[in-house]
C-alpha cells in the first residue's frame, strides 16, 4: 500500500509542472504579482517542513549528529548542483548575444531541475515509509514549493528560446524523474542501514539551502516597507500551515 501511496504522491507532484499553462492568457504585471507571492509563500512552506517536519523524524530514526552531517550533506549536495549550473550559464554564454544562445542554459536548467525532483521523489519516499500522515506532509510541502518554481522554470525557458508547447512538455519530463526517486528510495531503503533518516534530514537541509540561498535573496530585493511586510507574512504563514498540518496529525 505505501508504494501505491509514493506513486501517486509523487505522480501528483510531476503534474504541477503543468502550470505553465495557467499563465498563457496573464499579463506580465500579474504574473509578477503572483510569482512573488508564492514564492513567499514557499519559503515558509519550506522552512516549516525542514524544522518542524523532517527533522524531528529524522532525529527518530539516527542520532542527532548523523541527522546533522545528512543535513550539511543536503546544503553542500545542493550548493555544488547550482553552482555547477550557474557556471556553465555564464561559460556557455559570455560573450554571445541572441535569445537564442540562452538555450544551452536552457537545457542544463532542465538536468537541474530534474535532478532536484529526483531528490523530492526521494524525499516523500521516504516520508511515506515513515508514516502516512508524514508522508502526506511532505508531499503537500514539496507541491507548494513547486508550484512557483515551475511558473519560473517555465519562464526560464520560454526566455532560453522555447516555444510554450515545448517548454511545457520539456518541463513535465524533468518533473517525472521525481516518480524515479520515489521507486529508487523505496526499493533501496531496506538494502541501507538508516536509509529513511538519512533521506529525511538530507531533504531538510536541501529545504534550507533553496529558502535562504535561492528565496530570501529575492525578498531582499524588495525596498518598499508595505510589501516587505506581506513578504514577513506569507513566510509566516507558510510555515504556520506547515505547523498545524502536522499537529494535528499528530493529534
Amino acid at each position: 500500500m505505501v508504494l501505491e501511496y509514493i506513486i501517486g504522491a509523487t505522480v501528483a507532484v510531476s503534474l504541477i509542472s503543468l502550470v505553465g499553462i495557467l499563465t498563457l492568457g496573464l499579463s506580465e504585471k500579474v504574473q509578477k504579482i503572483f510569482l512573488m507571492a508564492s514564492v513567499a509563500f514557499s519559503a515558509g512552506t519550506l522552512l516549516g517542513g525542514a524544522f518542524f517536519d523532517l527533522f524531528p523524524e529524522s532525529l527518530g530514526k539516527m542520532s542527532v549528529r548523523g541527522a546533522m552531517l545528512a543535513a550539511f550533506a543536503g546544503i553542500i549536495s545542493f550548493f555544488v548542483i547550482e553552482k555547477f549550473i550557474s557556471w556553465h550559464h555564464h561559460h556557455g554564454t559570455h560573450g554571445k548575444k541572441g535569445k537564442k544562445q540562452e538555450k544551452p542554459f536552457g537545457w542544463l536548467n532542465l538536468v537541474g531541475d530534474g535532478l532536484h525532483n529526483f531528490f523530492d521523489g526521494i524525499a516523500i519516499a521516504a516520508s511515506f515509509l515513515t508514516s502516512v500522515p508524514l508522508g502526506i506532509t511532505t508531499t503537500i510541502v514539496i507541491a507548494l514549493h513547486e508550484i512557483p518554481q515551475e511558473f519560473g522554470d517555465y519562464g526560464l525557458l520560454i526566455h532560453s528560446g522555447f516555444s510554450s508547447r515545448r517548454a511545457i512538455a520539456f518541463n513535465l519530463l524533468t518533473a517525472l524523474t521525481a516518480i524515479l526517486g520515489g521507486l529508487f528510495f523505496f526499493f533501496a531503503a531496506p538494502l541501507v542501514n538508516n536509509l529513511q533518516g538519512i533521506g529525511l534530514a538530507f531533504t531538510a537541509g536541501s529545504f534550507i539551502y533553496i529558502a535562504t540561498s535561492d528565496l530570501f535573496p529575492e525578498f531582499h530585493r524588495e525596498r518598499h516597507a508595505k510589501k516587505s511586510l506581506w513578504q514577513l507574512v506569507l513566510i509566516l504563514a507558510g510555515a504556520a500551515l506547515i505547523w498545524v498540518i502536522v499537529t494535528s496529525m499528530e493529534g
